[in-house]
């Protein structure tokens, strides 16, 4: 599985530095120095991690960690230079996952990334929702306990919607969000790849439901979710 993370830095050294390190591991990285850009970016990509500056231009990172917590719970390490108990508990009281302080070892901060990915993985390896169980470590999805085959793009759509159930997203932002800004078709592909997952989830407690004129959302019929 490809890890995908956003640095929310201005100072272009060390966002660099630190973007060069995970890409060399392997990571797909976006950079910005905008908190409002940032949160712009969350909206039609997922990523696995976040690292989050607190002294940005325009909003500071406070702002835009209580923002993000209000649609978003993806992991977030602040990058700081400014060590008063005070502003750590102010993050963590915002849902910060983790601090790094500035100068900080980009392997250390490489391994608080992994530790916090591997914990959060471990504790949310499977989802059920509606008759489907989903289980993300060996990426499958179970209907009513058997197995149906996607494929990986079809299980990584899927995926985000059960676990964004009722809320509709246009055919632009799945379009961005899964075959990114330089995709060279066009919306149709969205519509083919929801009509095959229909297919293959066949009659659950979930389904696929088309907003008119806009996009998609997953509604559930039990809508309790265990994770």
């Amino acid at each position: 599985m490809e890890l995908r993370l956003l640095i929310v830095e201005d100072d272009r050294l060390i966002a660099e530095a630190a973007a060069d390190y995970f890409t060399g591991k392997g990571w797909r990285v976006e950079t910005t120095e905008d908190g409002v850009q940032a949160l712009e970016m969350l909206e039609v990509q997922s990523f696995h991690l976040v690292l989050l500056d607190v002294m940005l231009p325009n909003r500071d990172g406070f702002a835009v960690c209580r923002q993000i917590r209000k649609s978003c719970d993806v992991p977030i390490i602040f990058i700081t230079a400014r060590v008063l108990e005070e502003d750590k508990l102010n993050g963590y009281s915002l849902g910060a996952d983790d601090y790094v302080t500035k100068p900080f070892s980009l392997p250390v901060l490489y391994a608080k990334a992994m530790a916090l990915i591997g914990r959060l993985q471990g504790l949310n390896a499977f989802i059920e929702l509606g008759g489907l169980k989903v289980d993300t470590k060996r990426r499958e999805v179970f209907k009513h306990g058997e197995i149906i085959p996607l494929p990986p793009k079809e299980y990584e759509l899927l995926l985000f919607l059960i676990q964004n159930p009722g809320r509709v997203y246009s055919r632009e932002q799945l379009l961005i969000r899964f075959w990114g800004y330089d995709f060279d078709g066009n919306e149709r592909v969205v519509d083919n790849h929801i009509k095959k997952l229909r297919k293959a989830l066949g009659l659950c407690g979930c389904t696929i439901d088309t907003v008119r004129k806009f996009g998609y959302r997953l509604s559930v019929v039990n809508s309790e979710v265990v994770q």
